[in-house]
């Protein structure tokens, strides 16, 4: 008997395609990034978004794929320089 996991269907362009057992987060692609921080945020993170994100600098491996912790780190710095930008801070 198969789990829900193994029934999944899986997109050509997704990593886990080629890597049997779950999703590389060192290596996802957009669409594998959007849908995975979809899940785990509770609120819609599109490709297009991530896809913007990438124009405006975040960071990718060679290959165009995503590593999450770095996609991360890039966005708390770009967070926490929009709001010292602003005026924004700790005890303002």
């Amino acid at each position: 008997m198969s789990t829900p996991r193994e029934e999944q269907t899986v997109r050509p362009d997704s990593r886990q395609a080629e890597r049997p057992g779950g999703l590389n987060p060192s290596a996802l692609s957009v669409t594998d990034t959007a849908r995975t921080l979809t899940r785990v945020g509770g609120r819609p993170i599109t490709e297009a978004m991530i896809e913007r994100d990438i124009e405006d600098g975040a960071p990718t491996n060679g290959d165009g794929t995503i590593n999450v912790v770095h996609y991360a780190a890039w966005l708390v710095r770009d967070l926490a320089e929009r709001a010292s930008a602003n005026g924004g801070g700790r005890g303002d």
